[in-house]
């Protein structure tokens, strides 16, 4: 079973072992060393968005965080209790999230459960390469992509360009559950 606070040593783990300083890091992604080293004694829990932006700074996959050996692999089933839960009470950025798919190796994108809570710890824009798909799953939320607004609700289906800065907050008095998957190029 994964535990949250095992990303930050396991980030870590994976640094040194590629020989990569913290300063070489924070270069290749372009966040502070010492943001990236609160997140490697687990003082902070990175959003998805930061967390594919150091695994591929790191050169390896997300399967890598939750040891899951590399092999040769055409099809992978997660089930419901085995998903690692990143941020379970929510981060410093104020949402949760499950990953789906972290047992298949090499995999060309991300998919994982979203939960935005009804009040935010704060409200924090996110952007990175590649795109993004957010279906809502449950709850109603109002969703910022550059400067547009947009209201999305349950069977909802929102795609973006994931370079323009984006977020999301829960709309109403229930948290949103959503079904998000990110690609972001090599």
């Amino acid at each position: 079973m994964f535990l949250e606070s095992e990303i930050g040593k396991r980030i870590q783990e994976q640094r040194k072992n590629k020989g990569i300083t913290l300063s070489d890091l924070s270069k290749k992604t372009g966040l502070t060393k010492g943001y990236l080293s609160k997140i490697e004694k687990s003082q902070k829990a990175p959003p998805v968005s930061t967390l594919i932006l150091i695994i591929k700074a790191l050169g390896i996959n997300i399967s890598d965080l939750f040891e899951e050996k590399e092999n040769k692999v055409s099809i992978s089933l997660v089930k419901n209790r085995e998903r690692p839960v990143v941020a379970r009470n929510g981060s410093a950025f104020g949402y949760s999230y499950q990953a789906l798919a972290h047992t298949f190796p090499q995999k060309h994108m991300e998919p994982y459960i979203i939960t935005l809570p009804v009040n935010p710890k704060q409200k924090v824009q996110f952007q990175h390469k590649g795109e993004e798909m957010v279906f809502v799953l449950e709850g109603k939320m109002k969703f910022f992509h550059g400067d547009k607004e947009f209201i999305v609700k349950k069977g909802d289906c929102i795609y973006f360009d994931s370079s323009i800065p984006h977020y999301g907050i829960a709309d109403g008095k229930k948290e949103v559950k959503c079904l998000t998957v990110i690609f972001t190029p090599e």
